[in-house]
């Protein structure tokens, strides 16, 4: 028996020298470096998917995104005019057509002022603001609140400020009876501008 072990020992120890010389010469400088670069092809391959899925998805995107800005382009909400200057201008106007309708009498509504200001905002759409001043009596004011904010296109009212005309003329002066001195800003929004195509073919602001 012992001379069967003594045999097999010079097979024993030249297997354990194999190993070792497989751990030290090919793993590590050859089979782990091919796992490794396995790996990486398979994370190429699962990314190269992943932005085929993508590419594949925008056509659907960007007709959808065209159907949007169709949308936004026929919404009457908006401003008509192209620019902020003859939008400022339109919104003048507007008021002034308003005030002629609620009050046909010039001596119960009257403005005093009108200011373009560059209004802070968090709106994704421009802003056009104007800063208005009037004298109206408070029947003729209500009626003219109401129909700039239920007319087309939108408009809103903020910063709302009233003062009684008695301070001005005094207590008991019939002048002043109903009529309020008012600064408010009134504005509106620019339609958004149609996006455009960039030369990959994707769809840009």
């Amino acid at each position: 028996m012992r001379s069967s072990l003594e045999r097999w020992r010079p097979l024993l120890w030249l297997a354990i020298a194999g190993f070792v010389g497989y751990a030290l010469l090919v793993h590590w400088w050859w089979t782990a470096p091919m796992l490794a670069l396995g790996d990486q092809i398979a994370d190429v391959r699962d990314e190269e998917l992943g932005l085929r899925m993508e590419g594949e998805q925008i056509p659907q995107l960007q007709a959808r995104l065209a159907e949007v800005h169709q949308a936004e382009a026929s919404n009457p909400g908006f401003l008509a005019e192209p620019d902020k200057d003859l939008a400022t201008a339109a919104l003048v106007q507007r008021l002034e057509s308003d005030v002629r309708r609620v009050a046909p009498n010039p001596l119960a509504c009257e403005i005093t002022a009108r200011t373009p200001i560059e209004a802070q905002s968090s709106d994704p759409y421009p802003r056009v603001t104007v800063q208005i001043r009037m004298r109206c009596d408070a029947a003729v004011l209500a009626q003219l609140m109401h129909s700039l904010e239920s007319g087309s296109p939108q408009l809103f009212i903020d910063n709302l400020a009233l003062n009684s005309m008695a301070s001005y003329f005094g207590m008991g002066q019939s002048a002043a009876d109903g009529r309020v001195d008012v600064v408010f800003d009134l504005y509106g929004y620019l339609r958004p501008t149609a996006p455009t195509a960039s030369p990959n073919g994707v769809t840009g602001a």
